[in-house]
């Protein structure tokens, strides 16, 4: 994890109680729904969420300098600056910035660590090493982001460049919806991969907010 950010003081409310520092959540654009319904549904009104492009995880090479242009355009706005982003590909670049930024990130190496755990997403890869994994986001955007992604819209017969050393294809969901569960299912037997779905609802990302997006409260616990 990136270095932790200079602790600043907790501002006064009215009647001098203290109240949450304003703070800016970075984040990916395939967390946009998770990270708003969160904030939505606990009041966190001190959150405000900026998202950069989630198709960069296809040129990760630009989510390090993206991330610092943001931090540095949000500089005296907030009391603090969080990060959501896994080091998603950026081979260690992302916390490099981070450190040199005085920000703090989330910790894991992806989306779908934070959303299972690690210690449940390290199972289930040592369980199975050809395992290619879905996420509410990529079930709902799997002919967009993979199908058309990788073109395989245009030469079908990539498919066994791209997945063929797969066995099994596991959705990390993130709500109970039927709806995105099917989706999920066709994905997989359309790449011809078994099909295993497992519910994590918000994991440690509803975590991470809860401990590190509310230092200065004595809040509620979070709902999901």
């Amino acid at each position: 994890m990136a270095a932790l950010p200079k602790a600043v003081d907790a501002p006064l409310g009215a009647g001098g109680q203290t109240v949450a520092a304003r703070t800016l959540l970075i984040a990916c654009g395939a967390l946009a729904r998770e990270i708003v319904e969160l904030i939505r549904v606990n009041a966190w009104d001190h959150l405000t969420v900026s998202c950069l492009p989630a198709g960069w995880h296809n040129t990760p090479e630009k989510i390090p300098e993206g991330v610092r242009g943001r931090i540095r355009a949000a500089r005296g706005n907030y009391d603090r600056i969080l990060v959501l982003y896994g080091d998603c590909g950026t081979g260690g670049i992302l916390d490099r910035v981070l450190a040199e930024e005085g920000v703090e990130r989330i910790d894991g190496p992806h989306c779908y660590s934070f959303f299972a755990g690690a210690g449940v997403f390290d199972a289930l890869a040592e369980a199975e090493i050809g395992t290619f994994y879905l996420t509410d986001y990529l079930a709902r955007h799997f002919e967009r982001l993979i199908i058309e992604g990788l073109g395989l819209d245009r030469h079908p017969e990539l498919r066994d460049l791209y997945f063929g050393n797969y066995r099994k294809l596991v959705y990390l969901a993130q709500t109970e919806d039927a709806e995105l569960t099917a989706r999920a299912a066709a994905a997989a037997e359309r790449l011809g991969l078994a099909f295993e779905r497992h519910f994590t609802g918000y994991g440690e990302l509803g975590q991470f907010l809860e401990t590190r997006g509310q230092e200065e409260t004595e809040g509620a616990p979070w709902h999901s």
